[in-house]
């Protein structure tokens, strides 16, 4: 038996230029990328990856809504309605509306006198599926930017005109303003 294998071996001729045995391996060469540097991708959770920037930290997208302003709902299957924002989460873009998107969570009971319960919770939906809303006009707007007389920045609904972040802020500044009228008129 060992005399046929060795006869088998020699029928072979490694010196051939078609077999592997015999040459140096060489590795395909590299590929290089004219695109620039590379984005790296944070980890979020395992399953969840967020773009980055060079220096490691997340990309974060501007969202035209801020914590308490009205929205109302144009995608999804809570199409139309319509709430108040409790929450934002700025690392994924998303918001939490008051009595929108509501979730059951089954819970389960912590000692053997209490129950478990079923609880109903509000998930978040992306920002991009709503827009701001006016109350006084009963509609539904894209938002604005523009700078008042005063050199102030403020968010105003295009449809209708309507300033949203100064309605509030201007009740705390004439508050404020009527203070230190006060303390100056008593000084």
């Amino acid at each position: 038996m060992a005399l046929a294998l060795s006869s088998s071996f020699i029928g072979l001729s490694i010196s051939s230029s078609n077999s592997l045995f015999g040459q140096r391996f060489s590795p395909p060469p590299l590929v290089t990328s004219t695109e620039g540097p590379c984005l790296i991708t944070a980890k979020l959770k395992r399953w969840e990856r967020k773009k980055c920037k060079p220096n490691s930290l997340p990309v974060l997208h501007k969202m035209h809504v801020k914590l308490g302003d009205t929205v109302k709902v144009i995608s999804g299957h809570d199409k139309g309605k319509i709430g108040e924002i409790t929450e934002i989460i700025t690392h994924n873009s998303k918001i939490v509306v008051k009595e929108v998107n509501l979730k059951t969570k089954h819970v389960k009971s912590r000692s053997e006198d209490e129950p478990g319960q079923i609880v109903k919770i509000e998930a978040p939906i992306h920002s991009s599926n709503v827009m701001l809303y006016s109350k006084e006009q009963k509609v539904a707007s894209r938002v604005g930017h523009k700078t008042l007389d005063n050199g102030k920045r403020v968010r105003y609904l295009i449809k209708t005109g309507e300033i949203i972040d100064s309605a509030e802020n201007w009740k705390k500044i004439k508050e404020k303003e009527k203070t230190t009228e006060a303390v100056a008129a008593a000084s």
